[in-house]
């Protein structure tokens, strides 16, 4: 039994038609849902992927409009990537740019090539060059021409100060190095995957981060089904990491737990899926609440900020 690569990524944004505006129209994600923070109905909680939001697709945020600003560094994911095809980088070059996004020079990492730039609220993404892509579905209105479109994710950053205890987890869970270069090692649960890889980094004398606006609030790891789940929060109960019981957030289940570096890890079930609620056309369409929740509905509306998802034509 292995984890099958990441599910999710979610993280932390301030005014949520900002976030819309730039996962959609600047990176051609599409929204698949748009409901509340389970913990905090008070604010959106906002997923783009592909057209199904497909798990190694999606990228989530809770916008917290007076949030500060977070600071990067050590027990964190400092850098979110996706993976996007060879010989497109020109193209995003150019068209962040244009968007005026703050973009760094192309670089290369185990020869690829990878394109840094933040988001508005500072977060840290990569775009890479991959010559073999996950299968993801494009069949949506894409603000990005389809031969350069995101293909889901590439490897994430870990930056942890002892890289020995995050190795032997990841081990645990059916990762296997695959790369190494300088201080980053890379692990792959599939080789043939890049939303089952990821990045390690040590930085022994790091200085730890502050969870807050522009950073990484966790990052998800799938579970095929209910059972391997609850067989692996049986497994991390017996090495001692104290996982938090299941819990149901609607489109999958989950179990949360630090990793000793401080990572904060979900393990989530692929399904059941965006589709319960809405039509898989209607994805993103229209605010989806728990059932719990429904009695609450006008009150939970009057508090959140309006906010509506642009087509290219209205930019």
């Amino acid at each position: 039994m292995k984890l099958l690569g990441i599910h999710h990524i979610t993280a932390i944004a301030t005014d949520p038609q900002r976030n819309l505006d730039f996962y959609t129209q600047v990176l051609g994600l599409r929204l698949v849902k748009r409901t509340i923070n389970f913990d905090d109905p008070s604010t959106y909680h906002l997923y783009f992927g592909d057209r199904t939001g497909k798990p190694g697709t999606v990228i989530t945020f809770f916008p917290w409009p007076r949030a500060r600003r977070g600071t990067r560094g050590t027990g964190q994911v400092i850098a979110t990537s996706f993976a996007v095809p060879a010989q497109s980088i020109g193209y995003w070059n150019e068209r962040l740019k244009k968007e005026g996004v703050i973009v760094e020079e192309k670089s290369r990492r185990f020869d690829e090539e990878v394109v840094r730039l933040v988001d508005p609220d500072g977060l840290l993404l990569e775009l890479i060059a991959c010559a073999h892509l996950d299968d993801v579905d494009l069949n949506f209105e894409i603000a990005v021409p389809g031969e350069f479109a995101i293909r889901g994710f590439h490897a994430p950053t870990l930056e942890v100060q002892r890289a020995k205890s995050m190795e032997q987890l990841l081990t645990t869970f059916g990762f296997h190095l695959i790369a190494e270069e300088g201080s980053r090692r890379r692990f792959a649960s599939n080789e043939r995957s890049t939303s089952a890889r990821v990045d390690v980094v040590e930085r022994s004398n790091g200085q730890f981060g502050n969870i807050a606006a522009g950073t990484v609030h966790h990052i998800a790891f799938r579970a095929a089904n209910d059972e391997e789940q609850l067989q692996w929060r049986k497994q991390l109960v017996d090495l001692g990491f104290g996982p938090t019981p299941v819990i149901d957030r609607q489109y999958f289940r989950s179990i949360y737990f630090r990793e000793p570096n401080g990572i904060l890890f979900e393990i989530a079930t692929d399904g059941p899926g965006f589709a319960i609620d809405e039509p898989v056309d209607q994805l993103g369409g229209s605010l989806k609440l728990p059932k719990r929740f429904e009695p609450e509905r006008k009150s939970i509306e009057q508090v959140l900020p309006p906010i509506e998802l642009r087509r290219q034509a209205d930019r």
